[in-house]
């Protein structure tokens, strides 16, 4: 099945340098894959995965090894941010 993956602010590193002007890019995952195996391979700093949106509704952390998408899901993350 095919998703948006997302990843905003210094997270975007982890995307393919082809995809990181646009913060985003089609991926491919199996059937039933939950967050916390969607962002593995992405090699994301736990510590930085912050605000975690799955089609616009917050998921929170307790909920992100569990929380499986379905084809056509938006998976959106952003680090800390700091400001003021």
């Amino acid at each position: 099945m095919q998703i948006t993956f997302k990843l905003y602010a210094s997270l975007g590193e982890h995307l393919p340098a082809d995809r990181r002007q646009g913060n985003q890019m089609a991926l491919e995952v199996a059937p039933g894959a939950s967050i916390a195996q969607i962002i593995e391979p992405f090699n994301l700093p736990m510590k930085l995965v912050h605000l975690v949106l799955v089609n616009g509704v917050y998921v929170p952390p307790e909920e992100r090894a569990t929380r499986t998408l379905v084809d056509g899901d938006v998976l959106a993350i952003w680090p800390p941010i700091a400001g003021g």
